[in-house]
């Protein structure tokens, strides 16, 4: 079994899809021919013709509404976005129509369609093509927002997202596309949606993220053990429907929690997080819960791109002060 990039299993989890079920279909800017900005598609409109993978005008409003009527009719589209800050042009058709389909319609019609988008920053790329935005997908009713962090994640979060009969939105850490390979096997094997995933026990601290800033969690998780403090890693994968059980059982269990990611803070989905964490959980903190993220800035460009993001530090100091704090 070789080892893949997160670029590729995006790719692999496509071509089964494709390959077994018909009905799914692959659209956007340049995603046929080229294979997309980041080759996500690269050999899918040799394998399975350009009538299953075709390229679109440069036209995201058109993109996202061909995608809901062709769900709507028993399709199963998966749309690119080239980037993340292109999104906004889609958002009318996703919010409006493909995250209502199912309420609307009492059930009668569903809308299985996957939006996919490169997402956040650390490619020393304009703002347009760095943002980290998930949090204006949260709140809307009826979507569901994923955000894998490796390559196994990303392959059987993709096949879950395609075989769900809702909406997804399904964004990918470009940072780490390629940053490092692991074993992924190619037999169709779905992650459940929903869920959130313990990628390392600890007794002293709890660490919540997603995407790419699993990465410097862990970094941060070993680091603070050198010191003698034991962090507990979660990964979201899937921010809404949120799985705060996993979140609540871990809190309970340590008593301290520090919430990171690369989007602004105000209005981050860390904030929602804090928020139920001091409804649920209040009695059993130590201290106050801590949130370490981008700052409520446009995404600068590439020279100060990493004073934005979230750092292994920033992540240690913050969880050393909660272990101070109580």
């Amino acid at each position: 079994m070789a080892a893949i990039t997160l670029i590729e299993a995006v790719t692999q989890a496509l071509a089964y899809e494709m390959k077994h079920d018909p009905s799914v279909i692959v659209l956007g800017e340049d995603v046929g021919v080229n294979g997309g900005v980041f080759r996500a598609t690269q050999g899918l409109s040799d394998k399975f013709g350009e009538w299953r993978v075709f390229d679109t005008p440069l036209d995201e409003t058109a993109i996202a509404g061909l995608t809901v009527g062709l769900a709507a009719q028993g399709m199963k589209p998966v749309a690119e976005a080239q980037f993340e800050g292109f999104i906004y042009p889609m958002m009318e058709h996703i919010c409006c129509h493909a995250a209502r389909m199912r309420n609307r319609t009492r059930g009668r019609i569903t809308c299985p369609a996957v939006f996919r988008a490169p997402w956040g920053g650390g490619i020393h790329a304009p703002e347009h093509h760095s943002e980290a935005n998930e949090h204006l997908f949260t709140n809307v009713p009826g979507l569901r927002v994923v955000l894998p962090s490796s390559p196994a994640r990303a392959y059987g979060l993709l096949l879950a997202a395609i075989r769900d009969p809702d909406p997804v939105i399904f964004f990918e850490p470009k940072r780490i596309y390629r940053q490092y390979k692991e074993e992924v096997p190619d037999d169709g094997e779905a992650l459940p949606l929903d869920v959130c995933f313990v990628l390392r026990d600890g007794t002293d601290i709890t660490l919540v993220t997603w995407g790419a800033q699993v990465k410097e969690s862990l970094e941060a998780a070993d680091a603070l053990a050198k010191d003698g403090i034991s962090a507990e890693v979660i990964d979201l994968a899937t921010l809404t429907p949120l799985d705060f059980d996993t979140i609540a059982e871990s809190v309970k269990k340590t008593g301290r929690c520090v919430i990171v990611h690369e989007a602004p803070k105000t209005a981050g989905f860390g904030a929602e997080i804090t928020a139920r964490i001091a409804e649920e959980c209040i009695y059993d903190l130590l201290a106050p819960v801590v949130r370490v993220t981008g700052w409520d800035v446009h995404t600068p460009l590439y020279r100060l791109e990493q004073k934005q993001l979230p750092s292994t530090a920033r992540v240690v100091a913050a969880a050393r002060h909660v272990i101070a704090a109580g």
